[in-house]
C-alpha cells in the first residue's frame, strides 16, 4: 500500500510539471523559441556533424569484428583494473575522443550485442561517460575562464577522477553471481587469437559491407535526432526555470550548502544551472564573483556531473537494455565529488596566473572552431588513447610473465638446494 501511495504521488507530479512546463510554452512563447534555436544551432552546428562519424564507424567496426579484436588485446589491461571485459577500451577510447554520450551508446550495443554482463556494463559506464579534451581545453578554459593553462588543470582532474571512480567501481556488486561472458584464456598468442576472434565474429555477423553501412548511418542518425531533441529541450527548460525565477528561491538553500563545503554563495547559479546542463552550468561558474580556485571546482564538478541532460541522453540510448540508471547516477556524483578534489591539489600544485584576458561566450568561441580542425584532434585523441592503453596492456602483461619467470626459477632453485641437501 505503501508503495503504491507512492507512485501515485509520483505520477501526479510529474503530471503537474509536465502540464506547468507546457503552460509557460505558452505565457513565455518568445523566450522558449529563442532558447529551443539556440539549442537546434549548437546541435546543428556542433553536435551532429562532429558525433555522425563516430557513431557510423563504431557500428561499422563491430559488424566487422575489429571491437572483439581489440577486446581481446586490451583484456589484459581492462579486466583486473576495472573488471571489465577488454572491449571497455573501445568504449572509453571513443568516449574520449567524441565525449559525450558516445560511449553509452557504444556500451549499450555491447550489451544488446552480449559482448558484457548486466554488471559490466554498468562498471564501463561508471567511468567511460567522459567529456572530451576538446570541450574542457577549448570550451571551458580558453572560451569562458580565458584561461588556456586551466585546460590542463580541468583535464588532468577529470580523467584522474574519472579512472578513480573505475577503479571503485570494480567492486560493484562483486559478490553477485552471473552469467561471464567466455573469456579469452592466458595470455600467450594474443594476436593469433585475436585475429580468430575477428574472423569468427565477421563470420557470425554475416551482413555485407554494404547493409552494414546503410544500417550504420540509419541508426546513427535516428541516436543523433534523439540527442538533438534532448538538447532542445533542456535548453528550453533552463531558460523556463530562469524565467520563473527558481534560481533566486533555491539560493538559500543552495548556499547554506556551498558555505559548508568551503565555496561561495555567488557559485549558487553555477550549482543550478550545471544540474541541469554542462554548457550553461561551466559558463556561469566562469563569471561568478568569486575566487579562481573555487569557480574552478565548481567548473570541475559540472562536467564530471554533466547535468541532467546528458543523463537524459544516456538513458534514452540504454533504451532496451538492463543496465540500471541508478548505479551511474551514483558513479556520476562521485566523479564530480572527487574532480573538485583534485582539482583542487592540482591548483595547489600548479599554481595558475591571473591574466588580463576576459572570458567570452561559448557560443562564439565553441562553434567557430573549423570541423576539420576538431576531426583531425579528435582523431588524434582517438590514436593516442588506443596507443596508450595497448602499450599498458603489453606492459601488464610482460610484468605478469617476468614475474611467472622469476617464481618459476625461485622454485626451481629450492629443488635443486633440496636435493644437494
Amino acid at each position: 500500500m505503501h508503495c503504491l501511495g507512492l507512485r501515485k504521488i509520483k505520477t501526479y507530479l510529474s503530471a503537474a510539471l509536465v502540464s506547468l512546463l507546457t503552460l509557460s510554452l505558452v505565457f513565455f512563447p518568445e523566450q522558449a523559441l529563442r532558447a529551443a534555436v539556440e539549442g537546434m544551432d549548437i546541435f546543428w552546428r556542433i553536435v551532429f556533424p562532429s558525433l555522425l562519424p563516430f557513431f557510423v564507424l563504431s557500428e561499422v567496426m563491430l559488424g566487422l569484428g575489429a571491437v572483439h579484436f581489440i577486446g581481446v588485446l586490451l583484456e589484459p589491461l581492462m579486466r583486473p583494473v576495472f573488471n571489465v571485459p577488454g572491449v571497455g577500451a573501445f568504449a572509453l577510447s571513443m568516449g574520449l575522443a567524441a565525449g559525450y554520450p558516445m560511449d553509452a551508446v557504444i556500451t549499450g550495443k555491447f550489451r544488446r550485442k552480449g559482448l558484457c554482463t548486466q554488471i559490466e556494463g554498468e562498471r564501463l559506464l561508471a567511468f567511460t561517460n567522459t567529456a572530451d579534451p576538446l570541450f574542457i581545453f577549448g570550451a571551458v578554459a580558453v572560451g569562458m575562464f580565458g584561461l588556456p593553462r586551466l585546460g590542463m588543470i580541468l583535464a588532468m582532474a577529470h580523467y584522474l577522477s574519472s579512472f578513480t571512480v573505475g577503479y571503485l567501481f570494480r567492486f560493484h556488486r562483486r559478490g553477485e553471481r552471473v552469467r561471464e561472458p567466455p573469456r579469452t584464456g592466458s595470455n600467450r598468442g594474443m594476436l593469433r587469437r585475436a585475429c580468430r576472434v575477428l574472423v569468427q565474429a565477421r563470420k557470425e555477423d554475416g551482413r555485407p559491407f554494404g547493409m552494414i553501412l546503410g544500417e550504420a548511418v540509419k541508426e546513427s542518425v535516428s541516436t543523433l535526432l534523439m540527442i538533438g531533441g534532448f538538447i532542445i529541450l533542456f535548453s528550453v527548460l533552463v531558460k523556463i526555470l530562469t524565467v520563473f525565477g527558481v534560481v533566486r528561491l533555491l539560493t538559500p538553500f543552495v548556499g547554506g550548502i556551498l558555505r559548508l563545503m568551503g565555496l561561495s554563495s555567488a557559485l549558487v547559479p553555477a550549482f543550478c544551472r550545471g544540474f541541469l546542463e554542462i554548457d550553461l552550468g561551466t559558463m556561469a561558474a566562469s563569471q561568478a564573483a568569486a575566487p579562481l580556485v573555487q569557480r574552478a571546482v565548481m567548473a570541475s564538478a559540472v562536467i564530471a556531473w554533466s547535468g541532467l541532460s546528458v543523463h537524459a541522453q544516456v538513458a534514452s540510448v540504454l533504451t532496451g537494455t538492463d543496465i540500471r540508471m541508478k548505479s551511474y547516477f551514483v558513479a556520476r556524483l562521485f566523479h564530480a565529488v572527487i574532480a573538485g578534489f583534485y582539482t583542487v591539489l592540482l591548483l595547489r600544485a600548479i599554481p595558475i596566473a591571473l591574466p588580463g584576458v576576459a572570458s567570452v561566450s561559448v557560443l562564439t568561441t565553441w562553434p567557430a572552431m573549423a570541423l576539420a580542425d576538431r576531426f583531425v584532434l579528435a582523431g588524434w585523441q582517438l590514436v593516442l588513447s588506443f596507443g596508450g592503453l595497448a602499450v599498458l596492456a603489453g606492459l601488464l602483461v610482460f610484468y605478469r610473465r617476468f614475474q611467472i619467470a622469476v617464481a618459476q626459477s625461485l622454485l626451481r632453485r629450492k629443488r635443486m638446494l633440496g636435493k644437494y641437501r
